[in-house]
């Protein structure tokens, strides 16, 4: 009852997420259309086939796909290098994520339905695509990447594009949350709530497990792991990213035993703010190592 009165939280995720996705698509087609036609046909084609795909896997329903084509297309874009090749921007931690969250879900699924918290059949809806990966849109924007350039944060050792780690670690979230919570209802036992250390049912709000975590933490390793290699980054962003994805995961399950546990925030919400964690994480530490100077000659 509580997560139908906070449906409202999904719809705001979306209205955050969705109009500046769509106009940074627009833009940047029509940028690229013009300058590289290549990259724009790629991009959106790319991006086009993985929500096709999502949707006939029935991972994602119809408008959850097409949200996450438009997400994957504004972070294509956004990362987008030269000499231009697909695999050489967030495609691969994309699909890194898509790959990770499905065969997670589909691991026990009968044991999951017995207890109730399997997820829907029909696959994920628009919100809760827009609330797992929208953040990783937003903060690798054109925007975000020239506030990097104008604060000195390019003196970093990921310099010149340390903005990319922020997307990742919130896309190394997203991953880690999912295959936390599906792995540890199969695998996990008797969690244990994150605030209180006392045994709850699997699936509560809250609820952690030592194989869920670790399993999540691999889960940010993975798409760190793929976003680094694409992004010809060094250790550094690998695991600034990484860490910065299993901050984001403690984080949620400190805000499902707390904020969700009481009816304030729906799972929406809470992945989302989640998602935002990890990347002002990733923030942090950039600048901190910006500050102190670290990796550099």
């Amino acid at each position: 009852m509580a997560q139908t009165k906070l449906v409202w939280q999904s719809k705001l995720v979306l209205l955050v997420v969705m109009p500046f996705v769509a106009a940074q698509i627009v833009l940047e087609a029509h940028w690229w259309a013009a300058q590289m036609t290549p990259v724009a046909i790629w991009t959106v084609g790319l991006s086009v086939v993985l929500g096709l795909v999502t949707w006939k896997l029935r991972a994602a329903t119809p408008g959850a796909s097409v949200t996450g084509a438009a997400i994957t297309a504004s972070l294509m874009f956004s990362t987008a290098m030269f000499p231009y090749q697909p695999w050489r921007t967030a495609l691969p931690a994309v699909v890194a994520v898509s790959l990770l969250a499905y065969f997670a879900t589909l691991l026990g699924r009968g044991h999951k339905e017995q207890l109730g918290t399997a997820e829907d059949r029909h696959g994920r809806n628009a919100a809760q695509v827009a609330a797992n990966l929208g953040v990783a849109a937003l903060v690798s924007s054109e925007f975000v990447q020239s506030w990097f350039v104008d604060s000195g944060l390019t003196r970093s050792a990921l310099a010149p594009l340390p903005v990319l780690a922020l997307g990742l670690a919130a896309l190394a979230e997203a991953a880690a949350d999912t295959v936390s919570s599906e792995i540890g209802q199969v695998f996990g036992g008797r969690p244990r709530m994150i605030t209180t250390l006392r045994v709850v049912e699997p699936g509560r709000d809250g609820g952690v497990s030592v194989i869920g975590t670790l399993a999540g933490a691999l889960a940010a390793g993975v798409v760190a792991g793929a976003g680094t290699l694409a992004f010809s980054g060094d250790w550094t962003m690998f695991w600034v990213s990484s860490t910065g994805g299993v901050f984001g995961l403690l984080f949620d399950s400190l805000l499902g035993a707390t904020l969700e546990e009481r009816g304030w925030l729906n799972n929406d919400a809470v992945n989302f703010l989640s998602t935002a964690s990890a990347a002002a994480f990733a923030l942090v530490v950039l600048a901190l190592e910006a500050h102190l100077g670290v990796g550099q000659g």
